[in-house]
Parts: structure tokens; sequence; C-alpha cells
């Protein structure tokens, strides 16, 4: 299974190639857009990493892509700064999830 990485800065793909995950930089949606199906073109893409700055580019693609797609597996991470708003986006999946508003 392999990993990928589709990052809006330098720092988070070095650190991840240090790891061993290949990636590469997107800033604008039609980067992100086109590095998203170059990297789904890979039948043995087990996991496909984005960082939450370049995921909020293409935010209702990436959600269209994780409610279809068996794999990969789809996640976001925050990059070197941190996270934007974990306690919302962690009520944000429950709602979405079960329907329950907390």
């Amino acid at each position: 299974m392999k990993m990928y990485l589709i990052s809006d800065n330098v720092d988070t793909l070095v650190g991840m190639r240090l790891a061993g995950i290949r990636g590469c930089v997107a800033h604008t949606s039609e980067e992100v857009t086109e590095a998203v199906k170059s990297a789904l073109s890979d039948k043995e893409l087990g996991i496909l990493v984005l960082t939450e700055k370049a995921a909020a580019t293409v935010k209702d693609y990436i959600r269209s892509l994780k409610l279809t797609l068996h794999t990969p597996l789809i996640v976001e991470i925050p990059d070197r700064h941190g996270s934007r708003d974990i306690a919302g986006s962690i009520n944000g999946l429950v709602q979405e999830s079960i329907g329950l508003k907390l």
C-alpha cells in the first residue's frame, strides 16, 4: 500500500519524505485538483494525505471523493502551524456521520 501527500508547503513535504512518503506541493485549487487526479490514477495508492490548507482549496471535491471512493483513504492533516479548528471539524464529522448536532 502506498501513501501520497499533497501539501501547500515544502516543510510538510520534506518531513513526510523523511518518513518515506512521496508527494507534491500545490497551492491553487487547479493544482490541487490535478494532483489529486494524478494520485488517484495509481491503483496501489492506499492513503492520500492532504494538508488542511490544500484540502480547503477544493473542499467540495474532496468531500465528494470521500463519500464515493472506497479506496484510497483520504486524510487531512494540519501543517506545521497546527490545526485550524479541531473542535469544529470533530463536531462536523459527528453531525455528518450520524446526524447528531453537538
